[in-house]
């Protein structure tokens, strides 16, 4: 009798262990995933050719930027900047640059109406309104982008949040203001 209670215990005790490991995923905190999109294009609507930009200036007929922001931290370390760029054929892009944060179990790419908070009172927010998720975070480190979805307004939708869906906790957000247009 007192065999079978031990092995059941330690059954149930290995079950919940593994589930633990598969929920919590505590190996992602050591495996760094390093993504190098470049900037995007598209084909650029026929002009006449002309001088090349300055310096901070769009080039004529070329990707510009609508809005920028910086990352701060929330639940992990967060560092990098965020722009929305929009492309000569009209499509948007969410552009993650020099991103730096921490690996984790199911993170996303959200922008959201919610307004970016310090501290602790900023990591659960950005599910109580409207947000968007842009898809999964495919890395944790490096330079990214995602479609924009042609109906997001960009008056409504004004932060980004690196959001973790398992634990529903923001790891770090950009608020955006706009930019040149």
């Amino acid at each position: 009798m007192r065999k079978s209670v031990i092995t059941t215990v330690v059954v149930v005790a290995a079950v919940l262990v593994a589930v633990g490991l598969y929920w919590f995923q505590p190996w992602q905190l050591w495996l760094d995933r390093t993504v190098r999109d470049e900037l995007p294009s598209a084909a650029a609507p026929s002009a006449p050719p002309s001088a090349p930009a300055e310096s901070g200036n769009p080039v004529p007929g070329g990707p510009r930027t609508l809005a920028t922001g910086s990352f701060i931290s929330h639940e992990h370390t967060t560092e990098g900047t965020v722009r929305i760029i929009e492309l000569p054929d009209g499509s948007r892009t969410l552009r993650l640059e020099g991103l730096d944060t921490s690996n984790g179990p199911d993170l996303r790419v959200w922008i959201t109406d919610a307004p970016v908070k310090e501290g602790v009172a900023g990591w659960r927010v950005f599910d109580d309104g409207a947000h968007v998720s842009l898809g999964k975070l495919k890395g944790n480190k490096g330079d990214q982008n995602y479609a924009l979805p042609a109906d997001v307004d960009l008056g409504t939708y004004t932060s980004v949040a690196i959001w973790c869906d398992r634990f529903d906790v923001s790891f770090g957000a950009a608020e955006l203001a706009k930019g040149a247009a």
